[in-house]
C-alpha cells in the first residue's frame, strides 16, 4: 500500500485575543498559517510543536494542553496530513533568530483580522483550530502518550 499520511504538528499560542500566525512561501504566494510543520524522527509529538513554532516564529513557547487531532487531505495536492494542534503560551521572543527558509515572517492576528485575509489561508484547518479554541475544546497534555 503506498499510501501514508503526514504526521504534523501545528500550535495554537493566543495573547491578548490574537493569535501567533507564519507568513510563508506557498507556491509563489505568501499564505498564512499557524505553526506547523513535520514530526521529526526521535523527538516527540510536543518537542516537535515546540521546535515548529521557534524555527517559523523565533518564539519559544510552553505547551499547555491538545486541543485536538485534525485529519485533513490538502485538495491541492491530494496529500492527507494527520495535525495534532497543541496550545501554548508564549514564553520569549527571539527577534535574531534565523527562520525556515520560505518563512516570511510571523505575525500577530485577531480572529477578525483572519477572516479578512481569507483568500491568504493555507488551508480551512487555520479557522477550525481557533474557532475550537475558542469554543473551549482543549485537553490536558496527558492526551500524548510517550513510546514504550
Amino acid at each position: 500500500m503506498d499510501w501514508q499520511p503526514h504526521i504534523t504538528v501545528a500550535t495554537i499560542v493566543e495573547d491578548n485575543d490574537r493569535f501567533l500566525m507564519v507568513e510563508e512561501l506557498k507556491q509563489g504566494r505568501v499564505v498564512l498559517n499557524q505553526p506547523a510543520g513535520h514530526l521529526d524522527p526521535n523527538e516527540t509529538l510536543t518537542e516537535a510543536a515546540v521546535r515548529e513554532t521557534l524555527e517559523e516564529t523565533g518564539w519559544d513557547v510552553e505547551p499547555t494542553g491538545v486541543l485536538g487531532i485534525y485529519l485533513y487531505t490538502a485538495p491541492s495536492n491530494g496529500v492527507t496530513y494527520q495535525r495534532v494542534c497543541f496550545i501554548a503560551k508564549p514564553l520569549q521572543h527571539h527577534p535574531e533568530y534565523q527562520l525556515d527558509e520560505g518563512i516570511v515572517g510571523a505575525k500577530w492576528l485577531t480572529r477578525e483580522e483572519l477572516i479578512g485575509r481569507r483568500d491568504n489561508w493555507r488551508s480551512e484547518l487555520i479557522m477550525r483550530c481557533i474557532d475550537d479554541y475558542l469554543d473551549g475544546k482543549h485537553f490536558g497534555l496527558e492526551l500524548i502518550r510517550p513510546s514504550l
